[in-house]
């Protein structure tokens, strides 16, 4: 079964770091970072070096703000 994970952290390597909240949904922990550093890395032209992840953590289908995830939740 799949979760949803939100993810905290800072993209660094620019005038002043861009601070960032995601959240998606992988079946495990190094899944959801995976996505995310492609994610950004790609949008953003950034090395995964230069995201700094500070905090990732399982959230419940309840607080999902992403208005996607909550449509997929709802399914």
């Amino acid at each position: 079964m799949a979760k949803i994970f939100k993810i905290t952290g800072r993209i660094l390597g620019k005038d002043e770091p861009m601070v960032f909240t995601k959240e998606c949904r992988a079946l495990k922990e190094e899944d959801a970072l995976e996505y995310i550093y492609s994610d950004i890395g790609s949008k953003h032209n950034v090395k995964r070096t230069l995201i700094k992840i500070e905090e990732i953590k399982e959230i419940s289908e309840d607080e999902v703000t992403d208005p996607i995830l909550q449509k997929i939740v709802a399914m």
